[in-house]
């Protein structure tokens, strides 16, 4: 079960790890895990009872945040095994952030069902993935969603 998998997010170092969707460090955060299965990627995520859009249906926005986050999170866990690395080994993986993201909503997505985001991850430049992920309730398939994840810039986030 991919809960019990050591996620990437867990070896962000804590001034990265602070993403509303993905960060361990936002206590107020979704706290999406993303790890391998196989050769792909997969987030499994419970969403809470305020992350409503009408009563019975899952907000589209928490949708394209999980999409967003899988992404970022797969293109770091492509790169770093690529380096030769997984998560627990030690090392800290390269670190992403979102160039673009689409997502097509294919059918309302129910509450109170458990969410899996499973990903495919193509590199397309040394410094860029695309990673394409279907969104699943159950065994429905809800959405699908395209990231353009870029290697964080070693700038990025100095003040």
């Amino acid at each position: 079960m991919v809960e019990k998998i050591h996620a990437i997010q867990d070896e962000y170092p804590e001034d990265f790890a602070w993403c509303y969707g993905c960060g361990r460090m936002n206590k107020e955060g979704h706290h999406f895990r993303t790890a391998w299965d196989g050769e792909q990627t997969v987030t499994i995520y419970m969403p809470k009872e305020e992350h409503i859009a009408i009563p019975g249906f899952v907000y589209g926005g928490l949708i394209g945040a999980l999409v967003d986050c899988h992404g970022t999170g797969s293109a770091s866990l492509a790169l770093h095994r690529k380096n030769g690395f997984e998560p627990g080994s030690g090392v800290t993986p390269p670190r992403f952030v979102t160039g673009s993201l689409h997502v097509d909503f294919l059918k309302p997505t129910p509450q109170k069902v458990v969410l899996k985001a499973v990903g495919q991850v193509e590199e397309i430049h040394p410094k860029k993935f695309k990673v394409t992920t279907e969104v699943f309730a159950g065994d429905e398939l809800c959405a699908r969603g395209e990231v353009i994840a870029v290697l964080m810039p070693a700038t990025f986030g100095k003040q």
